[in-house]
């Protein structure tokens, strides 16, 4: 019954976690923290997962910008682990930037579940991150030339869960809800965006998270199960 497939990029086909805890370990070394005052890269990498997952939850509702994650997030992490000089922040912000985008790795078995998509369905990204930051991560990773359409928040001036992004997304790939399936891992953005929206979705409950909320048309704990379901 789908025609086309809408995945979410981060934490779905892209290995963020594992891609930004490298990133973070080469931001600790260059930046030699160690000197200031951070016990270890371990310790650096812990503040800062906690710390952007929040962020960027604030910024999915609404109560952040984009401009405003970039400028908070190392002035908070550095104050969690004790030190008042920001004066690298802005540094070491810029440089996780660049660092991040051109990692490669991906979730686990994301190619072979792609090979075995690309000539059943027409392939689409949705995503809230940065359009030149998604589109280097893409191309780093060897995802781009799956996907017909690469959905911003930028690109739709809106963003999941807003169904304005969902909306979107089908105008520009010409699908219609009916033949669309939403991928992703975050409830809240992908699940809820999704249903709201009236499009079935798969929820990527890697963490096997309790449901608090509508449920998903379906729900997987590994990628290869895509391939049972499709």
């Amino acid at each position: 019954m789908y025609k086309h497939l809408f995945f979410d990029l981060d934490h779905t086909l892209w290995d963020f976690e594992r891609n930004s805890t490298e990133s973070l370990c080469e931001l600790y070394e260059t930046f030699r923290l160690a000197e200031v005052g951070v016990a270890s890269a371990d310790v650096f990498n812990q503040h800062f997962t906690v710390i952007n997952r929040q962020l960027w939850s604030d910024f999915d509702n609404n109560r952040l910008t984009h401009a405003q994650i970039r400028e908070r997030r190392f002035r908070l992490v550095m104050e969690a682990v004790g030190v008042t000089d920001h004066s690298i922040c802005d540094d070491m912000n810029e440089r996780y930037l660049q660092l991040l985008p051109r990692k490669p790795h991906l979730m686990e078995s994301a190619i072979e579940v792609l090979d075995y998509l690309k000539d059943r369905y027409v392939l689409h990204i949705i995503t809230n991150g940065f359009d030149e930051i998604q589109a280097l991560k893409m191309a780093s990773s060897g995802l781009t030339d799956y996907f017909q359409h690469i959905i911003t928040n930028q690109k739709a001036a809106a963003k999941k869960p807003d169904t304005r992004i969902f909306q979107f997304a089908l105008e520009t790939s010409g699908a219609s809800l009916r033949e669309s399936l939403m991928i992703g891992d975050n409830y809240e953005a992908d699940v809820r965006g999704a249903l709201n929206a009236g499009m079935d979705v798969v929820y990527y409950n890697t963490a096997t998270l309790p449901i608090e909320g509508p449920k998903p048309t379906y729900e997987i704990q590994h990628l290869k199960e895509l391939m049972a379901i499709l």
